[in-house]
């Protein structure tokens, strides 16, 4: 039988962990765990995003077969949770595969340093 792991992390590389740390604590209201130049750290005991510095880590191009991962978020109003983490660094690019025909079913925003993530409503 194979040794089964708990997750204890996401860990995302990035130029700037402090700086994204604080995003993900405003866009989730994790705790921020952790905060240097090199680490930093948000969760809440059971969820975690760990941040760690890669200085020459350049963005994906979206949509794009380069991006490795993505998040998905679950929120009560997308269309409000997207205007405010676009007003906290967040881009919403162009291509957005969950619009059909004018409905949203969900979001496709950037963080600051252009890590992929995705708004979702809240199950029906």
């Amino acid at each position: 039988m194979t040794t089964k792991a708990k997750l204890l992390a996401v860990t995302i590389d990035c130029a700037e962990p402090k700086k994204l740390a604080e995003f993900y604590h405003q866009v989730t209201g994790l705790d921020i765990q952790y905060s240097e130049d090199e680490y930093a750290a948000v969760g809440d005991g059971t969820t975690n995003i760990y941040f760690g510095r890669l200085p020459g880590r350049k963005p994906v191009v979206w949509p794009s077969d380069d991006k490795q991962f993505h998040l998905d978020f679950r929120v009560p109003d997308v269309e409000k949770a997207v205007e405010e983490y676009v007003a906290l660094g967040a881009t919403r690019p162009d291509f957005q595969p969950g619009i059909t025909d004018g409905r949203v079913g969900w979001v496709v925003l950037q963080d600051p340093e252009g890590h992929v993530f995705c708004v979702c409503p809240e199950k029906s």
